[in-house]
């Protein structure tokens, strides 16, 4: 089972992915992981990451694509996979379609977490962190026991940066340019399947285990 997590930040196509991954028993992927993990590991491929990581620049596609490439070789991604963050754009699509063909598999579905750009403002200016302890909190999913105080260590609890509305909105401006025609690329090769990530966490799980089967 070969998958792809689409959706705006904030749409929790991330949460779903775990979710995916504990359920089935696959590897949720992301690039961070593989990033990080590469770097640690000291890989040839992680050497070169880095150099671009150093300054401040992008990680070139092709070699996204050789990191992810390699990732899905590994023993445990051989039962399937869920990729949570890649591809983002068509060049990467269309790049990683060419890695999986040599390898003699593709992607079975791109399921796509579909919710309105206003209700992701609004999920997202509710976030508050803490400043201390990093804990994350909703003010209306999940709220502190004491307004704006963490429960964990009692520091302040904020509204981060990524979470201002100006920021979320200039985010979800990326989303729709880049990412959104990946939507009907996926939708050309009929693997897109769409969910309404509106409804709660559980619901939207139970709608995405209806499409993949117990």
């Amino acid at each position: 089972m070969q998958l792809i997590m689409l959706g705006a930040p904030g749409a929790g196509k991330g949460t779903q992915a775990k979710k995916i991954a504990e359920k089935y028993n696959i590897p949720h992927i992301s690039t961070g992981d593989i990033f990080r993990a590469n770097i640690k590991n000291g890989t040839e491929l992680g050497k070169k990451a880095k150099t671009y990581m150093d300054q401040g620049l992008l990680v070139p596609d092709e070699l996204v694509v050789d990191l992810v490439a390699d990732r899905l070789q590994q023993e445990d991604a051989k039962a399937g996979y869920v990729l949570d963050g890649f591809p983002r754009t068509i060049p990467q699509a269309e790049s990683l379609d060419a890695a999986l063909a040599k390898m003699g598999t593709k992607i079975d579905y791109a399921i796509d977490v579909e919710v309105p750009d206003e209700n992701i403002i609004n999920r997202m200016s509710g976030r508050r962190a803490c400043v201390k302890c990093g804990a994350t909190y909703h003010l209306e999913y999940a709220k502190p026991k004491a307004d704006g105080v963490c429960d964990m260590c009692g520091e302040s609890l904020i509204l981060r940066d990524d979470d201002q509305p100006e920021t979320v909105k200039k985010r979800l401006g990326v989303y729709h340019d880049q990412t959104q025609p990946l939507i009907d690329y996926y939708s050309g090769q009929n693997v897109l399947k769409e969910v309404d990530g509106t409804k709660d966490m559980n619901e939207v799980f139970a709608d995405i285990v209806a499409i993949l089967g117990e």
